[in-house]
């Protein structure tokens, strides 16, 4: 068996949607799997649209993401340049083959002249499609219009009545018919190449085996399989991966909520995590398991095990797998990668304030209640903004039996090293008052944070210090007396 190559080629237009990045990622796995090689090349021919910092941007979230290559933009290699607008030589070369073997031809119609045809043809109730009427026209009739100094477009020459057939790894044989599939354009009036015919060009040139894209493209495949065969290149395998659905079961977009890499990561979304999460959008392993590592699914992934079906984004679950890997984390790598939210919340002066075992309690507590990293600061809330008791709080501290246990709290309140003591302070009220433990705890959330519910009492009142915690239950006491 020949070594599998494989490519990931974005359009430099945007940032990378999420159905790119989980396109670069099955791409990866394919080639990481079968000890093959994955090429990063631009699709930059969109001139009005393409930007360099997008470029950059893709790079850099999958970079981010986990996803590295063997050949490509920045990495290099032997097949480069690997933005197209730098490869327009090459695509010359196989423009003037086709057009000598008279397999394309000169489109001298403008764009009037083309919505005027598409026009007609669905009023007369067809499908709108070149006419072809260039194709007839003369080599002195093409001179002469060359002459004149009109700019071009070249169109590929269809063949009549052919089935052109695609046995794709994921979706099966599929077949199209060649009558249902106009003329084309292969490179532009400009000068630029299309898509459909850069792309074999570049996918010959790199050695590419395998093309794994968005289901999309399958519409796109016979042209460029009539391309192939008209300059006798020998065709990749081809496997098209299923569209990404919202839970709507519409194709993802921004209605939605975010759809790009980068916004997922400025949301707090851990790289390792949405390599997992976007590896089973579409693919299964064998087990039931659902967090992988990136080796465990390079292991187990194949085509064989892709799914037909869309994927249905489920943010639920992408939530959840971001838990447990925050969850997973030793408490210096979370220290790190929270320290930047706890800087930008505001409470950021609070948060200096603690020595590192306050600190580290903080991060500790944390871990257990934030899905992403940006619900820091929110979170930070129950430890330092001011008490505003809620309807809850207050008919708990007006309740018969409140007093005794704040003034007990206030009396009794160690000079504690640890959360501990602290826990087994509050235990010893209720054994010297003889109440319940409910009847004691709550009464003192109630009376410090001004809710009846959050993170465990005792580290609250370690991560406030003795001085902060006692002065709460005494303004709380003084205000139901």
């Amino acid at each position: 068996m020949n070594k599998i190559k494989v490519r990931f080629a974005p359009s430099p237009t945007g940032p990378l949607h999420i159905g790119g990045a989980r396109s670069a990622l099955f791409n990866y796995l394919s080639a990481r799997h079968n000890r093959g090689e994955l090429v990063l090349r631009s699709e930059d021919t969109d001139l009005e649209r393409s930007r360099r910092e997008y470029e950059e941007e893709i790079i850099e979230s999958l970079r981010w993401l986990g996803i590295d290559w063997d050949e490509g933009l920045e990495v290099g290699g032997e097949n480069g340049p690997y933005r197209q607008t730098e490869r327009l030589n090459l695509y010359n070369e196989y423009t003037a083959r086709l057009l000598e073997s008279d397999q394309a031809y000169y489109c001298f119609c403008s764009e009037e002249e083309l919505e005027e045809e598409r026009r007609q043809a669905m009023a007369r109730g067809q499908m709108p499609g070149y006419s072809g009427k260039c194709r007839y026209l003369t080599a002195e009739e093409v001179k002469a219009r060359l002459a004149q100094g009109q700019k071009p477009a070249i169109r590929f020459k269809v063949p009549s009545n052919r089935v052109y057939v695609v046995d794709d790894l994921v979706r099966g044989r599929v077949n199209f018919d060649s009558n249902n599939i106009g003329d084309f354009i292969i490179v532009k009036s400009d000068g630029i190449p299309t898509y459909n015919f850069a792309v074999v060009i570049d996918d010959v040139l790199m050695g590419i085996s395998h093309v794994i894209r968005a289901e999309e493209h399958l519409s796109n495949t016979p042209r460029q399989l009539m391309i192939y065969d008209a300059l006798n290149l020998k065709r990749p395998e081809f496997a098209h991966i299923s569209l990404i659905l919202g839970d709507d079961r519409q194709k993802m977009s921004k209605r939605h909520g975010a759809t790009s890499l980068v916004q997922y990561r400025e949301m707090g979304y851990l790289p390792e995590a949405l390599f997992n999460f976007l590896a089973l959008l579409g693919w299964s392993p064998e087990g039931e398991e659902q967090i992988l590592s990136p080796d465990e699914i390079i292991s187990a992934f194949t085509l064989e095990r892709v799914a037909k079906n869309p994927a249905v984004f489920d943010l639920d679950k992408l939530n959840w797998i971001n838990q447990q890997y925050i969850k997973q984390k030793d408490h210096e790598e979370l220290k790190t990668l929270i320290m930047p939210y706890l800087q930008e919340s505001p409470y950021a002066e609070d948060v200096a304030r603690l020595d590192k075992v306050q600190l580290d309690l903080l991060v500790e507590v944390l871990r257990d209640r934030i899905i992403c990293l940006n619900d820091v600061g929110k979170e930070l809330a129950e430890f330092f903004a001011l008490p505003e008791y809620d309807a809850g709080a207050m008919e708990i501290l007006q309740a018969d039996g409140t007093e005794p246990v704040l003034e007990a709290f206030i009396n009794g309140l160690p000079d504690y090293k640890e959360a501990a003591e602290i826990q087994q302070f509050i235990k010893s009220i209720t054994k010297s008052l003889k109440l319940k433990p409910k009847n004691v705890f709550m009464p003192l959330r109630c009376a410090l944070s001004g809710k009846s519910h959050g993170p465990d009492l005792p580290y609250l009142i370690f991560i406030w210090g003795r001085e902060e915690s006692l002065s709460r239950v005494r303004q709380v006491l003084e205000m139901i007396k």
